[in-house]
């Protein structure tokens, strides 16, 4: 069962401050759900986890495991078991998807996965994602719908069985049939040896996975954590009294603690 600590982490970029002080513990077999206003800090926070050059740590501590993981490159970080699942999946012309697929899943193996290996291990899974296997063949997210790329990013994470999965709003642009779909995978591969931290706005998608733990983003900060009767308070009420109680003109403290079990309360 493998542990996210992050402790007071700063981060900024282009030299302006986006996460002023974030303390998060995730570990295997929880989900977490971080929700919060446009501008928060929470792509940045699941960007900076996966080690984005674009942004520069300037205080604070991340371990896996009890490594620290912001010594670790991006693809060991990978390796390790991070995974993210973005909110934009970049498009890559040229590179197949089968090709793409079976390289990350050598590298998550420290093996060479053979052709038909891979092609047994990847047949079921697109079945699962209502996938064809034409799919295997096209360029990496060019010309994907929003929902292909999200099942492609689903498809990943079934075969690379991550430790820690980042989904940053995994949900965005989804129908409803696509939405069950990518929730269904997510219930699926919910266990001991998979922590989640799900980045969303949308109540649909927390009642479809029930997340052991939601917390509140507001100006570089996680100010609120508690359990699903937040996400119906959030709903109710938006977010506007959480940024008057705790955004920047109430000025808000340093940081807001969060360890995991036992320590989610308001």
């Amino acid at each position: 069962m493998s542990t996210l600590e992050i402790r007071d982490l700063h981060v900024a970029r282009e030299g302006k401050e986006i996460l002023k002080g974030v303390n998060l513990t995730v570990r295997g077999g929880e989900v977490h759900a971080l929700m919060g206003p446009n501008g928060a800090g929470k792509s940045t926070l699941a960007a900076t986890l996966a080690g984005h050059p674009g942004y520069q740590v300037t205080a604070g501590q991340v371990y896996l495991d009890g490594e620290d993981l912001l010594v670790m490159s991006p693809d060991e970080r990978a390796r390790r078991g991070l995974f993210l699942a973005m909110q934009y999946p970049t498009e890559v012309p040229g590179v197949r998807v089968a090709g793409f697929l079976r390289t990350a899943l050598s590298a998550r193996e420290g093996r060479e996965i053979p052709v038909l290996e891979f092609r047994k291990l990847v047949a079921d899974k697109l079945r699962a994602l209502d996938m064809d296997e034409s799919f295997l063949q096209r360029y990496v997210n060019d010309g994907f719908s929003g929902g292909e790329k999200k099942r492609h990013e689903m498809l990943q994470m079934m075969l690379l069985h991550p430790a820690i999965a980042l989904l940053d709003e995994t949900d965005s642009g989804l129908d409803i049939d696509a939405l069950r779909v990518v929730t269904g995978v997510i219930r699926d591969l919910r266990g001991p040896d998979l922590g989640l931290l799900i980045i969303t706005h949308y109540q649909r998608v927390l009642e479809r996975l029930d997340p052991n733990y939601i917390h509140v983003m507001v100006d570089g900060r996680i100010v609120i954590s508690g359990d699903h009767s937040l996400a119906a308070v959030l709903e109710e009420k938006g977010y506007g009294w959480v940024e008057e109680q705790y955004g920047p003109a109430a000025q808000a403290p340093a940081s807001a603690t969060t360890q995991g079990a036992g320590s989610h309360g308001a």
